[in-house]
């Protein structure tokens, strides 16, 4: 499958979860890993943005291609 397929089928994937919680594990660098549970609040062409439960003001932003190369893990709650 072509890797714009692929991306367009993440961002799809992240919309419909729009309003969704989220357990988010980011990958930042030197061998850091930040867990942490959050709410999917917007998701535009090319990035999504996710406001972290545990900071009502802090609010992250991450790319499509950030979940396509594992830098960013979604697990969506059930």
């Amino acid at each position: 499958m072509e890797k714009k397929n692929v991306l367009a089928s993440i961002r799809k994937n992240i919309e419909d979860h729009v309003g969704d919680t989220v357990t988010l594990k980011a990958n930042s660098g030197r061998r850091k890993v930040l867990v942490n549970k959050g709410i999917i609040e917007k998701a535009y062409p090319s990035i999504f943005v996710i406001r972290l439960e545990n900071d009502t003001q802090r609010k992250v932003t991450y790319s499509y291609s950030d979940v396509l190369t594992k830098t960013v893990q979604l697990v969506f709650a059930v």
